[in-house]
């Protein structure tokens, strides 16, 4: 070896190693309020006081793997019991009754909408239910279409099952669940009159991405999915032979009797559904646009693991674009991310969620109802003039209760303005008790100013804990109390993750 190669090599590989060292001393020192702060306010709703020191005496490497341990696959809270109504039969009803079996159906969805902000709430593990909103957002079916609570709340129960665990598993699991079947016109395919719905929404939304299958893998794919169903009085999966098209089929390239699950197996094996999922959870938790070289190996890792979500969520946490201090405040809130983020870190006890629950919905996030096929489109799209207005007037209202009041006063008069005023117009489908029920959940939803106030004492400490960068606007002096924790909640950056 030449002696310049000889001095050169040392040198070159001790500097290596010591980029290769930094960044792993990054990950094993403990790594402080502002880093847990950020991670617990992107994997799950806010970052409550007492989580934040917990997690400020760990490393990043075992923040990480004590958030991805703490994973459920069940809720803590015990979710509505809701029978399977059959919606043929109630098309059948004279005007009168069916109007009152679709009331009823609206109570169930707003009981589960309820249920579901509650477990947010109080779950010991925020990212199972971060990641169940994620799954929402992307095997996406809505009540509206399927018109069935029981079908609804059971696929949130899938989903929160496979969540964290294997995204094969839950691809499969998904094509065979009775509100996707119904969301997208699958449970009539049959031999002859294929539905293309899911073959293509299952190739282009689920699996690969837009350009990555041809029109003719579509049609071939529908064929394939022909004879699942559901049981129209009991709402479960149901197989039908005689209506499945059991012919040759080619997909992808991949020929053969092909049914459902081979179609499947197909789109997972091609790289293009790692790419898509990864670039996807990059978009949730790290920044609107993916580094190409990072998400390539985070995308790699989680093929080699023959889909391991827990796996990709690792490589994705660990790597330094999660980090980086540009990435701070880089993603918006979502009106999840809002309400329930803002409870959280306020310390607010929430016993009945129904208020939270058309809050959300008058925010634009109605939970079981995303907008269409593609779901919430997110980012930016969550903010206009609209919504920014409805944002500070739900945040104003929130930190009334600071002062001693209550987030909504419980008047004898004027009962339905104050709810449409505070929660939508939706709020007043509600039947007298339902509508009690809210004005009392909200006056009782309180925020104690000075307990949490004495664990931020100055300006300073209420802005760290508010805001994931410095505010856009400048605080009037001499603020303190409650008129200071509202200040920068209402300043922009508090809109931001």
């Amino acid at each position: 070896m030449p002696t310049s190669i000889r001095v050169l090599a040392p040198r070159t590989l001790g500097a290596a190693f010591l980029l290769f060292a930094c960044a792993g001393m990054a990950l094993a020192k403990p790594m402080g309020e502002g880093d847990a702060r950020h991670l617990l306010n992107r994997t799950g709703f806010g970052a409550p006081p007492a989580s934040v020191a917990a997690y400020a005496r760990l490393s990043r490497e075992q923040a990480i793997e004590r958030l991805l341990a703490s994973a459920r696959t069940a809720p803590t809270l015990a979710p509505p019991e809701l029978s399977f109504g059959n919606m043929a039969r109630i098309r059948s009803l004279g005007e009168e009754e069916k109007q009152a079996a679709l009331r009823e159906e609206f109570r169930r969805g707003a009981e589960m909408r309820a249920w579901w902000l509650r477990e947010m709430v109080v779950t010991p593990s925020p990212l199972t239910e971060r990641m169940t909103l994620f799954w929402h957002n992307h095997f996406v079916s809505s009540q509206q279409k399927v018109k069935s609570g029981k079908l609804m709340l059971d696929q949130n129960l899938l989903l929160r099952r496979h969540a964290l665990g294997n995204f094969g598993e839950m691809l499969h699991a998904v094509g065979k669940d009775p509100a996707m079947l119904v969301y997208l016109d699958a449970a009539s395919n049959r031999k002859g009159q294929p539905n293309e719905n899911f073959a293509r929404e299952v190739m282009e939304l689920f699996t690969l991405g837009e350009g990555r299958y041809t029109e003719a893998d579509i049609k071939e794919a529908a064929r394939a999915f022909t004879g699942w169903s559901i049981d129209r009085e009991s709402g479960s999966y149901r197989l039908r032979p005689a209506m499945h098209d059991d012919g040759v089929k080619t997909v992808l390239g991949q020929r053969g009797r092909l049914d459902g699950d081979a179609v499947l197996d197909i789109l997972l094996a091609q790289p293009a559904t790692a790419d898509f999922i990864s670039a996807k959870l990059w978009r949730e938790f790290v920044s609107p646009e993916p580094d190409s070289v990072q998400l390539k190996r985070i995308a790699q890792q989680f093929r080699n693991s023959r889909y391991d979500i827990r796996e990709a969520l690792r490589a994705l946490l660990a790597t330094p674009a999660f980090w980086a201090p540009e990435n701070r405040g880089a993603l918006v809130k979502s009106p999840v991310d809002l309400v329930v983020g803002s409870v959280r870190t306020l310390e607010m006890p929430v016993t009945d969620a129904l208020p939270l629950a058309f809050a959300v919905r008058q925010l634009g996030q109605d939970l079981f109802a995303p907008p269409n096929v593609r779901g919430w489109p997110g980012g930016e799209a969550w903010i206009d003039s609209s919504t920014l207005l409805a944002r500070r007037q739900f945040i104003e209202r929130l930190l009334r209760s600071g002062d001693g009041g209550a987030v909504m006063r419980v008047a004898e008069g004027g009962r339905r303005a104050e709810l449409r005023e505070a929660f939508g117009k939706g709020a007043n489908r509600l039947d007298d008790d339902a509508r009690r029920r809210m004005l009392q959940a909200a006056a009782d939803l309180r925020f104690d100013a000075r307990h949490w106030l004495a664990r931020h004492p100055d300006a300073a400490a209420v802005e760290r804990a508010l805001l994931p960068v410095p505010p856009v606007e400048a605080l009037p002096a001499g603020l303190d109390g409650i008129a200071l924790v509202r200040a920068v909640a209402l300043d922009p950056a508090y809109q931001l993750k």
